[in-house]
């Protein structure tokens, strides 16, 4: 369903052990807005929702909404530190096209 690089895995695993408050995963999710019509959506969570899909990678939990499923398939997250700064970068076969901040798709 959904891919993470070690490098991501590894992104993870350093914000769940800085967070002051007990983290159950991470939460990914494609929802309306963004550029080009879709945008992605994360974040550290402390518990799973009820309907979420669960996918471990590496040990770290990773939680889906039934809804962003069609969007996340076949999708790699993957943890790039450049130039311009670090952050999370998805490859998402699904997308018929992207903005150029990599954070939205259509």
């Amino acid at each position: 369903m959904i891919n993470m690089t070690e490098s991501a895995v590894n992104a993870v695993r350093m914000a769940i052990d800085g967070a002051k408050d007990p983290i159950a995963g991470l939460r990914i999710m494609v929802e309306s807005g963004g550029c080009a019509g879709l945008k992605y959506k994360m974040g550290l969570v402390a518990a799973n929702g009820d309907s979420d899909v669960t996918v471990e990678q590496r040990g770290v939990k990773v939680f889906i909404d039934p809804s962003s499923i069609p969007y996340l398939e076949g999708t790699t997250v993957d943890f790039v530190i450049g130039m311009e700064g670090s952050g999370f970068v998805f490859e998402n076969p699904q997308a018929k096209s992207s903005c150029s901040c990599g954070k939205s798709i259509a």
